[in-house]
């Protein structure tokens, strides 16, 4: 509810919460002992660094040219991460267990999940997805597959950030068919410019990001 999505973007201090989330889905693996692992959007967003990392908005750089004065002009920035790009690992769960998290030189082994098996169950979960204003979109989602003689579960993070740029350009001459209120309507009037120009670019991010193999195994736990 609307309350809910209020309250929760002010704990997370952020503008607004992605157009698609859900508090109740949750992924939780969790053994007859007490240990496991869980995923849920709230943790995750809590993982969204608003200070770091925060992509420009779109022709901030021709915005710059053309002020010279004022130190404001000089960086031209969303007030957090609106891509809600999220570095999130999940939660363990078992603290009375005390587990201890280690480094190690142990990856995934991909080469067990190539082998042809059974697969007895299988669910995605969507933690939460954004259309970014029309501009892409960026989804965190968590999926899992049970096999005879194991289970395997990924976090998917993927992030696509697309600009277009369009210049519309029209004698007055050339729109005497024009009623002349649609002069000042922007939106309405555009339908009869012809385009002089369109640039469109995309960036696609890959689903995970790791110049550091080496730090990438150290499991501090998040999400807390």
């Amino acid at each position: 509810c609307w309350d809910y999505r209020h309250t929760l973007a002010d704990e997370l201090h952020m503008p607004s919460l992605p157009e698609m989330m859900s508090g109740d889905n949750v992924r939780r693996i969790q053994h007859g002992s007490g240990f496991g692992i869980e995923f849920n959007a709230t943790d995750a967003l809590k993982c969204v660094n608003n200070d770091q990392g925060m992509l420009k908005v779109a022709c901030a750089e021709e915005w710059q040219e053309s002020r010279t004065e004022g130190e404001h002009s000089k960086e031209v920035i969303k007030p957090n991460d609106w891509t809600y790009t999220a570095d999130y690992k999940g939660m363990l769960l078992g603290e009375s267990l005390k587990l201890k998290v280690v480094s190690t030189t142990d990856h995934i082994g991909t080469e067990k999940l190539k082998a042809r098996e059974q697969i007895k169950f299988f669910e995605e979960v969507l933690l939460f997805e954004d259309g970014l204003h029309d501009r892409g979109v960026s989804s965190l989602s968590v999926k899992i597959r049970v096999m005879p003689s194991s289970f395997f579960s990924a976090i998917a993070v993927f992030l696509e950030n697309s600009w277009e740029y369009t210049s519309r350009e029209s004698k007055i001459a050339n729109l005497m068919h024009v009623p002349p209120s649609l002069f000042t309507e922007p939106n309405k009037v555009s339908q009869y410019l012809p385009i002089k120009e369109a640039v469109c670019e995309k960036l696609v991010f890959p689903e995970r990001i790791d110049p550091n193999p080496a730090d990438s195994q150290k499991s501090t736990p998040v999400g807390f």
